[in-house]
C-alpha cells in the first residue's frame, strides 16, 4: 500500500528524492575549498555600521557657538556648513511653486489659457 500524490507519482518516491537531493547538498557543499588569496568578509559593514565615529559633540559646539537664544540675527538652523545652501533651494522652490499656483488662479479667474 502506497500513497499516491495529485500527480501519480508515489509519496515515498518524493521523499526518496527529497533526502537524495538534502545528502547531495551536502557532499557538494562540504568539498568547495575557498581559492587561496580570497578571505572571508569579516563583518566589514557591520563593524562600519557599529563603530561610526560619534560627531554629535562636535555639532552640538557648533550649534551652541555664541549662545542658542539668539534669534533673528544667528539662528540655530543657519550655524552649520551648508545650511545656507539647503535655504535657498528651499526658498527658492517654494517661490516657484507660489509664482505657478498664482499664474493658475489668475487664468482661472478670467478665462485665459482654456484649451477649447
Amino acid at each position: 500500500f502506497a500513497a499516491k500524490s495529485a500527480n501519480g507519482t508515489s509519496i515515498i518516491k518524493i521523499i526518496s528524492a527529497t533526502m537524495f537531493a538534502a545528502q547531495s547538498a551536502r557532499l557538494v557543499t562540504r568539498n568547495v575549498v575557498v581559492p587561496a588569496g580570497r578571505q572571508q568578509q569579516k563583518r566589514g559593514f557591520i563593524n562600519w555600521l557599529t563603530n561610526y565615529p560619534d560627531k554629535v559633540m562636535e555639532t552640538k559646539r557648533i550649534q551652541q557657538a555664541g549662545g542658542t537664544c539668539q534669534g533673528e540675527y544667528n539662528p540655530t538652523w543657519l550655524k552649520q556648513p551648508g545650511d545656507n545652501i539647503t535655504l535657498m533651494i528651499g526658498a527658492g522652490l517654494c517661490g516657484y511653486g507660489l509664482i505657478l499656483s498664482s499664474m493658475g488662479m489668475y487664468k482661472l479667474a478670467t478665462g485665459k489659457g482654456k484649451k477649447d
